[in-house]
């Protein structure tokens, strides 16, 4: 069938966006598509091949980030704290896999987020639901739930500031986690943890340090040289009308890109095989990944791949699990088993959060980090008996001392989520959390890497 960047607008759409005055509308889009891509060909290729190598074992990917960015959160600590505990847990991976570790944020660009409702009832008043700052505002008033066209351009102009900061930084070196005080592990010293469990993070803790300081010593480049690391960036590829916009043929190319990010995604909302999304994400050159539930069936997803992956290029698509702690071992074997029996190139990640996502007596949303770990640790599991490869996680986190998320060594318990409970839509693990998630996902890599003879259950 013909392609074309717009041609998504003739597919039903689940998560469609009704603009009350079109003249508005085409005027923001023809605006953002004469402004400047927000991201390069070479560096979507650049993500591409290692994508093809985390297939293979050979690269690890960490991807996280905000549930839903925010434009009053583009402030340089927020972003600079995202980008430590990324660069943080990725070092720890390094550390226990002895591989690459890929580092992919969900900023700028992660205005957007889908909805179960199309309109939020308070009271006597119903207005459309709040889809993020790209479309409409969270204050519920009929002028903020408007969908708005000059979003667009606003999530545009504050990816862009966000882009600049986070390439300023990466080139930088402005990561010091070379001297073990700045790990900031004093919570876990308090926590009420088993002396083994404490031990095995000082450890880890000590081992990485000495690590850094040998690679250190090898040359004349410091660790800060040694850390000017490239910094992907993805977001879920919602609102299509800001991705059209921005898609475009570049010279000796014959694909076109989506250029708002390096790696768009589709979430478990869009993903119909005959819906827009669909439609959209498979005429683009980007590597493009697929939220994958429980509810999807082996045949489906195999058309999906068919779909977004005819020619069965290795990079190219990544299916991205969210079954749940509860589901994962029954779940997860029939569809990681028909992908690999039908021989399909794919790249899978475990996003353990948005399975794990439970509301409290008091109305709060939240998650266990007991849940999201186990998740995790299963996932492993499975791929390895299924002889698949899991090459990545996917986090919804944040650098800040949010109480969102209940457990961990940190001990927030659901009486303790008022005390700065701040996203706008789903809980995040806060940077404590973050931090000793990529300590445990380490503990489980090294089993996975460890000789057969040496391998055990046990810590």
């Amino acid at each position: 069938m013909t392609w074309s960047p717009d041609s998504w607008k003739s597919k039903p759409n689940t998560q469609e966006f009704l603009y009350e005055n079109p003249a508005e509308l085409d005027a923001a889009l023809a605006r953002l598509g004469e402004l400047p891509p927000l991201v390069t060909s070479w560096e979507i290729e650049r993500l591409r091949s290692y994508f093809a190598e985390a297939e293979q074992g050979k690269r690890f990917v960490i991807q996280g980030g905000d549930c839903a960015e925010t434009i009053a959160d583009c402030r340089s600590d927020i972003i600079a704290n995202k980008l430590k505990i990324l660069l943080q847990m990725s070092l720890v991976l390094i550390h226990a896999g002895h591989k690459p570790v890929v580092r992919v944020g969900r900023f700028a660009g992660q205005y957007a987020k889908p909805r179960s409702r199309a309109t939020e009832v308070r009271g006597n008043l119903e207005l459309p639901s709040y889809f993020g700052d790209l479309v409409n505002r969270p204050e519920f008033s009929p002028e903020a739930r408007r969908t708005d066209p000059m979003m667009l351009l606003r999530g545009y102009e504050h990816a862009a500031l966000t882009l600049n900061f986070v390439r300023s930084l990466s080139a930088g070196g402005f990561a010091d986690v070379h001297h073990p005080e700045y790990w900031e592990l004093s919570f876990f010293r308090k926590a009420e943890l088993s002396q083994t469990l404490r031990d095995e993070y000082e450890q880890m803790t000590r081992r990485l340090s000495e690590a850094i300081r040998f690679m250190e010593a090898l040359g004349e480049n410091t660790v800060e040289e040694l850390t000017r690391v490239d910094f992907f960036t993805s977001h879920e590829g919602l609102n299509l009308h800001y991705e059209a916009a921005q898609t475009r043929r570049v010279p000796r190319r014959a694909t076109p890109y989506d250029l708002t990010a390096h790696f768009p995604w589709i979430g478990e909302r869009t993903r119909q095989l005959d819906g827009a999304h669909v439609e959209f994400f498979r005429g683009i050159a980007n590597p493009v990944g697929v939220k994958v539930g429980p509810s999807i069936s082996e045949g489906e997803l195999l058309r999906l791949i068919e779909v977004l992956n005819p020619t069965n290029e290795c990079g190219k698509l990544v299916l991205i699990s969210r079954l749940g702690a509860s589901k994962v071992e029954t779940q997860l074997p029939r569809l990681v088993g028909a992908v690999r029996g039908a021989g399909r190139n794919v790249l899978w990640m475990c996003d353990p959060m948005h399975g794990n996502t439970h509301t409290t007596a008091s109305g709060v949303k939240t998650r266990n980090f007991d849940n999201i770990l186990r998740e995790v640790e299963i996932s492993f599991d499975v791929h390895e008996t299924e002889r698949s490869t899991l090459g990545g996680v996917h986090f919804e986190l944040t650098g800040e001392d949010v109480t969102e998320c209940t457990g961990g060594a940190a001990g927030i318990t659901e009486a303790d989520l008022d005390k700065n409970y701040a996203s706008v839509c789903d809980p995040r693990l806060n940077y404590r959390q973050a931090l000793e998630m990529g300590f445990r996902i380490a503990r489980r890599m090294r089993v996975s890497t460890a000789p057969e003879s040496h391998r055990s259950n046990g810590p």
